[in-house]
């Protein structure tokens, strides 16, 4: 079991062993390390250069958005595939915009695709009654599947649900990276209630 969140040195930061914990440091276990190494070639060595390239160049500079575009291009990636959730249509609307302004070629697929209604999901009536009357359920299975058949270079993520970026992830493909993530309460910032996990959010995070 790994406890690098709680680690009080964090010297895997510095490489320096002297201040690694004697125990549990994931960075201590050579067999881990080497097996991790081994599989840093072909597509996943160029994956890991080109993401540390992108990191190095706009460190402080580029936002996400401008990241993903960089790393596209360094990747050779040209066709691109967009999950996103219905609720924010109007913000994949302007992200493809900015991609396809930017020479990629964009496949977008919003979540209620099928148009397959809730009640198929099995759900108990008095759990039901939340929703709304013959809402139509978030399909991430099928997104993934339309953007396999497409055979995009590059899924990106924006903003589906808890759970159903799960599905996405488990059935998507391509190389795969996340542009933003649902937080209805916090305007989809989820760090926010990080930040106030030891104030407003208290009481609510630790109950």
């Amino acid at each position: 079991m790994s406890i690098c969140a709680k680690c009080p040195t964090r010297g895997c930061t510095e490489k320096d062993e002297s201040k690694m914990p004697k125990k549990l440091c994931p960075t201590r276990d050579k067999e881990l390390q080497d097996r991790a190494r081994e599989l840093y070639v072909g597509e996943n060595l160029k994956i890991e250069k080109e993401a540390t390239l992108v990191e190095g160049e706009g460190n402080c500079n580029w936002t996400r958005v401008q990241e993903i575009i960089a790393f596209a291009n360094k990747m050779g990636y040209k066709k691109i595939g967009v999950a996103f959730c219905m609720g924010l249509h109007d913000e994949a609307k302007t992200f493809v915009k900015i991609l396809e302004h930017n020479g990629l070629e964009v496949v977008s697929i919003g979540c209620k695709n099928g148009a397959n209604l809730k009640g198929i999901l099995g759900i108990e009536q008095e759990k039901k009654d939340h929703y709304v009357k013959n809402d139509m359920m978030c399909n991430p299975i099928g997104q993934a599947l339309y953007l396999n058949e497409q055979k995009v270079d590059l899924n990106i993520l924006l903003g589906l649900c808890v759970g159903h970026d799960t599905l996405f992830i488990k059935y998507g493909e391509a190389p795969m990276t996340v542009f933003a993530v649902k937080d209805r309460v916090l305007c989809h910032n989820p760090l926010g209630a990080i930040y106030q996990a030891d104030a407003y959010y208290k009481k609510k995070l630790f109950k």
